[in-house]
């Protein structure tokens, strides 16, 4: 319950140093729902004044002159401006990309970012990544189709993922971008920049009647590491760009523009996000990223300097202000998009991820660098998946091959992990890459310890497709992508409608996170002029009206 007395106080200037308010007293709130009215009115300058004795807030008027005596005009302690939730971030993110709002739905693979909740966002003037790793071409194709078709003018777009053991998965999907006039990708999980993205981004390069280059394929890149972000916020490497022109992939004009344009237009930074990443701490984090990027434009001097965004952390609205007062261009939201309707997952996951505490989430073996070590973020809480996945990449790291793997371990592998015989596994893990890459088939015929990882691979990618369709009897399996984050929007939600994960879409929780930015921007720039406001208003709860 909100507290009914009027908390307002103001510890600055005299009222004789002070700016005069003219408005109607009628305009003026001193009682607590009208006060978080008046502030929750974020398309309305907000006025603090004092009135016989008492300060109350207003949207109307305006500041006239010193406060005297003469006038009548009462004193005016404090104001913020217009301040939206449009109003955040780099307002070149929105008009380059075709949004509305400097927000981002960051792609979750296996379709997690689904076609439904790219569509859902689209239409409401967010930009939202499709979560394409994982997805068959064939299948991806028709997907490409259905999201253009609902949003023939965006925003929208698709990720490509860097896969090191299946590059020909990211050339597959490179090309179908191209082939189907998909004008953004979000590039992730690259640690070097490869022909595949490189030929993506100069393919759509051009020259306008006024011979300025434009871009038509645009990059979002996620990177956690300053020498991955350095190479793309540089033109594209030489050796790649002459690869690419002696296979006739691109034109030698292109390669020439591609010596004058960054590889990426924005680069997402990263933090302990879900998923695939470095755990590193945001705030230090986005600063060093955007002190590069001004290096890199210093020496370049792009005409469109390469924008930075915040991502990974991103659950309540003081994560998301946190990000813009940084200087981030944008923030990318992950883990708690996952737990709304749209999601492409099941309902368990749904209920589960309602339940996380920011201390529920562990690191894990990633399925698509399982043989260099990589890890990824996930749900510790309700399965066993992270204990397990550990266990196969100790078994990896110790022997060179499965008949190597002692009897009692086999025992435990076929009846507690597969459930089911290794021979079953192998026979399987071969008609999936038969089908996707047939070279993965080949080298583990002639590799025991490549065979091995795939195997082991098996588990690890059937894990999430089980959490993502629910699959029964595996539930201690699932394997769920979660940062911190999505314990911290737990927090937040608890006692509200969003509480319940019935109630999560995908649009209102993007709107709820930038309206309560805005709103604590606002609270901030009253408090800076030492108005001082009660504890109840220094927090945007979801239940506020918009």
């Amino acid at each position: 319950m909100k507290p009914e007395k009027n908390n307002l106080q103001h510890l600055g200037m005299p009222s004789e140093q002070l700016l005069a308010w003219d408005g109607p007293d009628s305009s003026l709130a001193f009682d607590t729902e009208g006060i978080s009215a008046v502030l929750r009115d974020l398309e309305s300058p907000c006025y603090a004044i004092r009135k016989e004795g008492q300060i109350g807030l207003s949207n109307e008027g305006k500041p006239v002159g010193k406060a005297t005596e003469e006038t009548g005009n009462p004193p005016l302690l404090s104001h913020a401006p217009v301040l939206t939730s449009k109003m955040l971030g780099d307002p070149e993110y929105c008009e380059f990309h075709g949004c509305q709002t400097a927000y981002m739905a960051g792609s979750m693979a296996h379709g997690i970012s689904s076609e439904e909740m790219v569509i859902a966002l689209g239409e409401k003037g967010f930009l939202a990544s499709y979560g394409a790793g994982g997805i068959p071409p064939a299948e991806l194709e028709g997907i490409i189709q259905r999201i253009q078709q609902k949003l023939p003018r965006g925003p929208y777009a698709f990720n490509l993922i860097h896969n090191p053991f299946a590059e020909n998965l990211e050339r597959l999907a490179a090309e179908m971008y191209i082939e189907h006039g998909v004008r953004t990708v979000e590039a992730s999980a690259f640690m070097d920049l490869t022909p595949h993205i490189v030929q993506y981004r100069v393919a759509g390069l051009s020259l306008n009647p006024e011979n300025d280059i434009e871009i038509g394929n645009r990059v979002i890149a996620k990177v956690s590491r300053r020498e991955v972000a350095t190479k793309f916020m540089e033109p594209a490497p030489e050796k790649i760009l002459a690869q690419l022109v002696e296979q006739g992939r691109i034109s030698e004009m292109q390669a020439q523009m591609a010596r004058k344009v960054p590889m990426a237009d924005d680069v997402t930074v990263e933090a302990d996000s879900g998923g695939h990443t470095d755990n590193r701490p945001l705030i230090s984090l986005l600063p060093s990223i955007i002190a590069l990027r001004n290096e890199i434009q210093e020496k370049f001097n792009y005409n469109r300097p390469v924008r930075v965004g915040a991502a990974g952390g991103i659950g309540t609205p003081e994560a998301a202000l946190a990000a813009f007062m940084m200087g981030a261009a944008y923030v990318v939201t992950g883990s708690v998009n996952q737990a709304c309707l749209e999601a492409g997952t099941s309902d368990y996951v749904r209920n589960l991820l309602s339940q996380v505490g920011m201390a529920d989430v562990c690191m894990a073996p990633a399925m698509d660098m399982f043989e260099m070590g990589g890890k990824l973020q996930v749900v510790k809480r309700g399965t066993f998946f992270p204990m397990r996945a550990n266990k196969l990449s100790e078994l990896y790291i110790t022997y060179k091959s499965i008949e190597e793997i002692p009897a009692s371990e086999m025992d435990k592998l076929e009846k507690q992990i597969f459930q089911k015989s290794i021979d079953s596994v192998w026979n399987e893990t071969m008609s999936y890459w038969n089908e996707r890459d047939p070279e993965q088939v080949t080298k583990a015929q002639s590799n025991p310890r490549k065979k091995m990882a795939l195997v082991f691979r098996q588990y690890l990618g059937f894990s999430s497709h089980w959490a993502n369709s629910g699959e029964k009897g595996r539930e201690m399996d699932y394997q769920v992508w979660s940062g911190p984050s999505m314990g911290a929007f737990n927090d937040w939600v608890r006692g509200s409608y969003l509480e319940q994960p019935e109630n999560r879409r995908v649009t209102d929780v993007a709107h709820r996170l930038m309206t309560g930015a805005a709103y604590l921007y606002r609270v901030q720039l009253l408090k800076m002029q030492q108005l001082v406001l009660p504890v109840y208003l220094n927090s945007y709860r979801p239940d506020n009206l918009l």
